[in-house]
């Protein structure tokens, strides 16, 4: 295990674990336990930590069948604490600033009693709110565990593209990204997009990035996986690589796409229809590719997949880049980007901490800049937790129009 990944998991657990303990303090406080019930409500939020990092950790140590349900359990809590925290700090910053407020408006000679019905009436809406932030924190991490990664929705757009022949009026492209293949994502999974494409009926099939999560040991199901989708598409299958693939080894994962049949665009491009009656189809690398994940990595170079492609020049150009954030440098060079990366955010309770992380607001659906769009898939599978909330997986639909 690197010392980057010691380093993240270090701040993940005591990030969770203050959380948790805040949390336990809260909770055991509002049901009133005595010692062995907070003993047992400790265990609970310990228990789900370790049990959490074990299943990480643990891949291709112990059988899938045991890690995936003990791992979901583990996230479940985990999860669950992390949102609660973040309700219960709002429920604390608003009776504060309640109490400052009161003792601003209150008269110097106000009544004791009154003043001791003031402080009741205060106590019990905290106490309220505080029951509500517990459950909505553990309900929604239960659903989004359960139930919310698995709500998948075939989403679909038209978009017209200036320049492209009658001929491929209505042509349908359709957009997987962010599968993550490994621990948390697999058989079931599988089955479901295979589903979902079939339903979406493809002239070709674009996958952007991310195709397996980070282990290398499944790069068969993802062959597997690619063969059974191939003929789906009436033109095949196309794929750009994501950051995960580099961390999983993207050699590895591109030679088992191109193994399925799978066309591997890294910085290059391919014809779609006739020229002079068709557009081009530009795939870039990540910029995962230009940092420390494997040697040999181009990162994103839309002009050397134009230059691969020159007819490109007379043609729409529809690009395919894994990270929206390229959309600022390709936004007036091509006329639709399609991306993913982000997950919509994965986990929203409300408001979407992504665009604070991420440091731009390209999160989910339709972008426009420069007179190009962009549209942004929020994936398939998850990273991290096996969680979603407010960010349903998705299949995409692209219709282009003439």
């Amino acid at each position: 295990m690197g010392i980057r990944v010691l380093i993240f998991l270090s701040v993940v657990i005591t990030i969770v674990g203050a959380a948790s303990v805040y949390v336990h303090r809260r909770a055991a406080h509002l049901a009133r336990l005595g010692p062995r019930g907070r003993l047992a409500l400790g265990a609970v939020f310990a228990g789900g930590i370790a049990v959490a990092v074990a299943s990480r950790v643990l891949e291709r140590r112990a059988p899938v069948s045991v890690l995936e349900p003990l791992g979901v359990i583990g996230f479940v809590i985990t999860v669950g604490a992390c949102l609660s925290a973040v309700l219960l700090v709002i429920v604390d910053l608003a009776s504060a600033l309640a109490a400052s407020a009161t003792r601003v408006v209150a008269p110097p000679d106000a009544a004791p009693p009154a003043a001791a019905a003031r402080v009741s009436r205060r106590e019990i809406l905290v106490q309220v709110a505080t029951g509500s932030a517990l459950a909505v924190g553990a309900g929604s991490s239960v659903y989004g565990t359960l139930f919310g990664r698995h709500d998948y929705i075939v989403e679909e757009l038209a978009v017209p593209l200036a320049g492209l022949s009658p001929k491929l009026d209505g042509y349908t492209l359709v957009q997987l990204s962010d599968i993550h293949l490994g621990l948390f994502v697999g058989a079931p999974e599988m089955r479901a997009a295979e589903a979902l494409v079939k339903r979406a009926r493809p002239d070709l099939l674009v996958i952007t990035g991310d195709l397996i999560d980070h282990d290398a040991a499944y790069t068969g199901a993802l062959g597997a996986l690619v063969r059974r989708l191939s003929p789906l598409a009436r033109n095949g299958v196309v794929v750009v690589p994501g950051n995960h693939d580099y961390y999983t080894g993207v050699d590895r994962v591109v030679a088992a796409c191109e193994r399925a049949g799978a066309l591997v665009l890294r910085n290059g491009g391919r014809v779609i229809g006739e020229r002079g009656a068709g557009f081009a189809l530009l795939g870039v690398d990540d910029p995962a590719g230009t940092r420390h994940y494997e040697p040999g990595g181009a990162g994103p170079d839309l002009p050397a997949a134009l230059a691969a492609l020159p007819v490109a020049a007379e043609m729409p150009r529809v690009l395919l880049c894994h990270n929206p954030v390229y959309f600022f440098v390709a936004a007036g060079q091509v006329d639709l980007q399609l991306s993913g990366h982000t997950h919509g955010g994965q986990i929203n309770l409300g408001v979407r901490p992504a665009k604070l992380v991420l440091g731009h607001s390209y999160i989910a659906g339709r972008y426009e800049r420069a007179g190009s769009r962009l549209y942004v898939n929020r994936g398939f599978g998850t990273a991290g937790p096996p969680s979603r909330i407010g960010a349903p997986p998705e299949v995409t639909r692209i219709v282009l129009t003439s």
